[in-house]
């Protein structure tokens, strides 16, 4: 993972805070290096993680039965790449942004392109829209987008792939990520082989018009807003699709995309395997696609996830290359100090992955000793590395806690002050 400048945004410094982080994380080191282990090894790894910031999550985002704005909160693309500009500087680990058309505004290409230079980032997969229907739209997608069973339906739902390539081209993405809602809540309401094969004939279309140094990732989930089906709904679904596409096409894992209890690092292991993990969705859930701060339900899961992640990097998985994006709708928290929190949980996770011992791991796996094997694993995770975590930042530039510097630097008093609210009658989305 190559790593990007961040962006120039003054950080106040705390010379007291700087001086307890430089002791705990030579303390950290001391110790890790007793076990064998190497701090700066990983202090390393972690600078070089970077993951995407989405769009749709820099504001408020709600649910069915409401949505609370808070103050201060972007009203235009500009103003959400302001916010993530300053995602970026805290944690030093997340260099671009993920838009969503047709949410995100790009009337005016060259005044985004000029934006985002000036503020440091660049852009990363777009995304498709044809779970709603937009103002104007000649034809519903009440009955679903590519598995819709009106031919007329399906060629608008492609034009508007065509189009978010185009967009794709001009900003600079290198990915296509499609999320389809099409499915039915009733037995009968659809055929379900014709309805998949739909999909399939449609992506088909949308692939090849992709440019050759493209990825096309498709994403898969259980329910909702389908009920009783949903064509695309689970990871096989996904990769039966991707495969019938072509060496570009890969999945994309969302989190939350699962039943509850679904063994999530289970499936990366096997997408790794047959070479089509094309990246993630970072999320957290309890019950369903929650989109929660990652890490903030089930950290062990994340853990296991990256533990998986570092060994295909280790080997040199051929062909191994995942996007990294973050998918999550901040209901109740400040939406940007829950990416921090999630920028930094992902930090943590992969960092205690670094930590490993993969060679112990292996002899234990190899010799049957179950509950050594499991030591080996909970020990790395286990680690406190908040240290070695903060180390990486401050040497790229970044926060020691990038929520209290967030909260320091008085940012969101001063937006709500530049950027009054505006009363809004969209519905609520979740993703």
């Amino acid at each position: 993972m190559a790593t990007t400048d961040v962006s120039p945004i003054a950080i106040e410094p705390d010379p007291a805070a700087d001086r307890d982080h430089r002791r705990d994380f030579s303390e950290l080191a001391e110790r890790l290096e007793r076990g064998g282990r190497h701090a700066e090894a990983a202090v390393a790894a972690v600078q070089r993680f970077e993951v995407a910031l989405p769009s749709w999550a820099l504001a408020t985002g709600g649910t069915r039965f409401g949505r609370f704005p808070g103050p201060g909160e972007p009203r235009t693309l500009r103003e959400k790449m302001e916010d993530a500009a300053l995602v970026h500087r805290l944690t030093a680990g997340a260099p671009r942004i993920s838009l969503h058309i047709p949410w995100d505004d790009l009337h005016d290409l060259g005044e985004v392109l000029n934006d985002a230079r000036q503020l440091g980032i660049g852009f990363d997969a777009v995304n498709s829209n044809t779970f709603q229907d937009q103002p104007g739209q000649p034809l519903s997608y009440k009955l679903g987008s590519f598995g819709n069973p009106s031919a007329a339906v399906r060629r608008q739902a492609i034009e508007h792939h065509l189009r978010v390539i185009e967009i794709g081209k001009q900003v600079g993405s290198r990915a296509l990520s499609v999320w389809l809602a099409d499915g039915s809540n009733y037995p009968g309401q659809m055929s379900l082989r014709g309805s998949f094969d739909r999909v399939r004939e449609c992506l088909q279309e949308v692939y090849a018009a992709t440019p050759k140094d493209w990825r096309l990732f498709t994403e898969h989930k259980p329910y909702e807003p389908a009920t009783y089906a949903t064509v695309v709904q689970d990871w096989g679904s996904s990769l039966v699709l991707a495969q019938s596409l072509g060496e570009r096409a890969q999945c994309l894992v969302d989190l939350g995309h699962h039943l509850p209890n679904t063994n999530v690092e289970l499936i990366v292991a096997r997408l790794l395997d047959v070479g089509k993990l094309g990246g993630f969705h970072f999320n957290d859930s309890k019950y369903g696609d929650d989109d929660l701060t990652a890490g903030s339900i089930k950290p062990y899961m994340l853990f296991l996830i990256f533990h998986e992640l570092v060994l295909a990097e280790r080997e040199r998985l051929p062909g191994f290359d995942p996007a990294y994006m973050i998918d999550q709708s901040h209901n109740l928290k400040d939406p940007i100090e829950s990416l921090l929190q999630t920028v930094d949980q992902l930090q943590q996770a992969y960092a205690k992955a670094c930590l490993v011992d993969h060679d112990e791991l292996a002899a234990h796996q190899a010799s049957g000793d179950v509950i050594m094997a499991e030591r080996t694993l909970k020990r790395a995770y286990e680690t406190d590395v908040r240290p070695l975590v903060a180390e990486a930042r401050r040497r790229r530039g970044g926060a020691l806690d990038p929520v209290l510097a967030f909260r320091a630097m008085g940012y969101r008093a001063q937006k709500s002050v530049e950027r009054p609210a505006v009363v809004s009658t969209a519905k609520p989305t979740h993703l």
